[in-house]
């Protein structure tokens, strides 16, 4: 027996709709097909390539800081996810 389809419900505000329903008209696509297809390509997307690991989300965060500066409280925080 196959599978009923499920449903995903989302917020979004009304010019953030109409921008979507723009660019399926643009594709010529109805705005479900369009937001399921960007949708499980970025899932495919973020699968196969994993976040950063911590230590290039704290080079991020580091980025464009004076990081000699910073005390070792402040490093401690940012490693830390503070």
């Amino acid at each position: 027996m196959p599978a009923s389809p499920a449903r995903l419900e989302l917020r979004l505000g009304s010019a953030e709709k109409d921008r979507i329903a723009r660019a399926a008209a643009l594709r010529g696509q109805a705005v479900s097909a369009f937001v399921r297809e960007a949708v499980l390509r970025e899932a495919d997307a973020a699968i196969a390539k994993p976040k950063a690991s911590k230590t290039a989300s704290l080079a991020a965060k580091l980025r464009g800081r004076a990081t000699a500066r910073l005390s070792t409280d402040e490093i401690m925080k940012l490693t830390r996810g503070g």
